[in-house]
């Protein structure tokens, strides 16, 4: 799969999440990166930045928080076509969720891990 077909489909991804969560995202941004940094090179995606949910007044003029949605260890993790696509999904979800301030065990008890 190209990168650009990955990054449609990390597009996608984020066109599903609903309306009213999707305005609430707030100075987020994200990227379709190839491979995560070697110390844990089956990460599929990364969120790096402030949770919605631990902002404070302190919180402004700070660079947006990022979410980094990895190709290479996506696709060495799937077989076919609509695997990559439900995993991207699946990512995409948990890196959006963790901007609202669910964490890892949440998001296991979720199905979203």
């Amino acid at each position: 799969m190209t990168r650009e077909e990955f990054e449609t489909l990390v597009g996608d991804a984020l066109d599903r999440i609903p309306p009213h969560l999707a305005a609430m995202m707030d100075n987020v941004a994200v990227f379709v990166e190839d491979e995560p940094d070697p110390s844990d090179p089956e990460l599929l995606g990364l969120y790096e930045g402030t949770p919605l949910t631990e902002r404070g007044e302190w919180y402004a003029g700070v660079l947006p928080d990022r979410i980094l949605i990895y190709r290479g260890p996506t696709l060495r993790h799937c077989e076919t076509r609509e695997q990559v696509v439900e995993e991207v999904r699946t990512t995409v979800i948990h890196e959006v969720a963790h901007h609202f301030g669910f964490d890892d065990h949440e998001l296991d008890e979720l199905g979203w891990s």
